[in-house]
This record gives structure tokens, sequence and C-alpha cells, in this order.
């Protein structure tokens, strides 16, 4: 699935991708990619711009470890990302409920004489 048909979504799915604890970019993209089954699969240049701002915007803190000699930034949901992902899961079943009343054939619409059916 392309960034662009996330858009709108990905900070709710990165914020759930840190819902079971700490993790670092990689270990981000392998969890979207997992959850999904291959579906989300991010590029860092969409992943690492996207965690700086839910980091800018206290929704997740990030820290610097040392794994292997190598360093890598390890990010984790703070009390603030944790309440927006509460919201956002909230507003996703609207969304879905909502579309899906409208996309879906309703029973009993009949068309007007003369409209097109």
């Amino acid at each position: 699935m392309r960034a662009e048909a996330l858009k709108g979504h990905l900070d709710g799915l990165l914020l759930a991708a840190l819902e079971p604890g700490p993790a670092h970019g990689f270990a981000v993209m392998a969890e979207l990619r997992r959850r999904t089954g291959g579906t989300v699969d991010l590029e860092s240049g969409t992943l690492y711009p996207a965690l700086r701002r839910l980091e800018e915007a206290g929704l997740i803190a990030g820290t610097w470890t040392t794994v292997a000699g190598r360093r890598r930034r390890e990010y984790q949901l703070t009390d603030r990302g944790r309440r927006a992902l509460s919201v956002e899961r909230g507003v996703w079943r609207e969304f879905v409920a909502t579309i899906g009343a409208a996309l879906e054939p309703s029973e009993g619409f009949q068309a007007s004489p003369g409209s097109p059916a």
C-alpha cells in the first residue's frame, strides 16, 4: 500500500505499532508489515519524518540506545500518545461505519422514475 493511501492514518498506525512497547524504526516498519500481512510497507523516507513529528508533538519519546556497537533511536508511547491512539481508534471506527454505510447497497432504496438506476 502506498504512503498516499495512508494519508491521515499514518500517525495512528505508528502509535498502534508502538503500543506493545519500545521499538526502533526498523522494528516499527516490521510490525506494521506483520500486522497487515505485508500490505503496509513503509519506506524510511516516510517513516522517520513521521516518527520525528510524533516525537515533537509529545506522542512518543525517543531515546538513543547502543546495540552491538551501533547507535539507534528507540521510540515508545507517552501517556499523551496512548490517549491519542484511543481517540484515533474511535475516529477510525466512526469513519469505517460511515463509509461502509454509504458504499453498501441499501435495502429498500428505489430509484425515482426517470433517474439512472
